[in-house]
């Protein structure tokens, strides 16, 4: 089983980037999927979560700005980040969870001019 995620960069505060996390050898329809975060020094935490049927939820912080989405038929997911803020910086991970709980490596995202 493999989550691979990738898009993270530097960006100015006030843009926009657009993570993704394909998976593999699992049945991708079946899980739940999320995008957490960790910043330095800091616990991880969820930013948004969606789940099998489509039903989607955010971290307070990040509500208006993110946007999580699927695509089963590439078994991947996507966070669209708009609007980001330098609070914004981490290491964002994917994580999808059915009977087991996966994890992928994460993917460093920095908001600064």
């Amino acid at each position: 089983v493999q989550l691979q995620a990738c898009g993270g960069g530097l960006v100015q505060p006030g843009g926009s980037l657009r993570l993704s996390c394909a998976a593999s050898g699992i049945i991708f329809s079946r899980y739940a999927v999320a995008w957490y975060r960790q910043a330095p020094g800091k616990q991880r935490e969820l930013v948004a979560h969606i789940d099998t049927g489509g039903s989607t939820n955010y971290a307070d912080s990040v509500k208006g700005r993110f946007t999580i989405s699927r695509d089963n038929a590439k078994n991947t997911v996507y966070l669209q980040m708009n609007r980001l803020q330098p609070e914004d910086t981490a290491d964002y991970y994917c994580n999808a969870w059915y009977n087991m709980n996966y994890w992928g490596k994460g993917t460093q995202v920095t908001v600064s001019s």
